[in-house]
C-alpha cells in the first residue's frame, strides 16, 4: 500500500501526520512525502516517511501510483498555501484513482460546513449563520 501525504510550506502538518501514521501503521505501508518545497518534504522526510520528492512534476508523476492520499483541503484547490500548490499539483490530486483523506485545514477564504450528525437542513443553517458572519466581516 502507498500512501503519499501531500504539504506545502513547512510542512508541519504533514510530519506530525507521517509521524502518528509510523506509530500505528504495519512496516509494509510505504509512506511517501510529495513537499511543494524541499523544506516541506526535508520535515516530512524527518518525520520517517519512506521517500520523498519535491515539486509539481514529483506530485504529477507519483499520485497516480498511491493508494490513498492525504492532506489538507487546500491539496484540492488550485493556487492555495499562498500559491505553492500549483493548478496541475490539485489535478493530479484530483485524477488520482486514490482514496483522498482531507483535513478541514485551509488558509484560503474557504469555510467547510457540516458535522457528524448533521442533517442538510442543519448544514444549510449552519451555511446561512456563517455566510451572515462573512457579509458582516466585509461591511466592518
Amino acid at each position: 500500500m502507498i500512501i503519499c501525504v501531500v504539504d506545502g510550506q513547512g510542512g508541519k502538518i504533514g510530519s506530525v501526520i507521517i509521524a502518528r501514521l509510523k506509530e500505528r501503521l504495519k512496516e509494509h505501508v510505504e509512506i511517501i512525502a510529495l513537499g511543494t518545497n524541499s523544506l516541506a518534504t526535508q520535515n516530512m522526510m524527518k518525520a520517517r516517511a519512506n521517500k520523498g520528492a519535491s515539486g509539481e512534476n514529483a506530485m504529477v508523476t507519483t499520485l497516480p501510483k498511491a493508494d490513498m492520499v492525504i492532506g489538507t483541503i487546500n491539496i484540492l484547490m488550485a493556487n492555495s498555501m499562498l500559491g505553492e500548490f500549483t493548478p496541475r499539483m490539485a489535478q493530479a490530486v484530483a485524477d488520482s484513482e486514490a482514496v483522498k483523506y482531507i483535513l478541514p485545514v485551509t488558509q484560503s477564504n474557504l469555510v467547510v460546513i457540516g458535522a457528524p450528525g448533521l442533517s442538510i437542513p442543519q448544514m444549510i443553517d449552519i451555511l446561512v449563520h456563517e455566510v451572515e458572519k462573512g457579509i458582516e466581516r466585509c461591511v466592518k
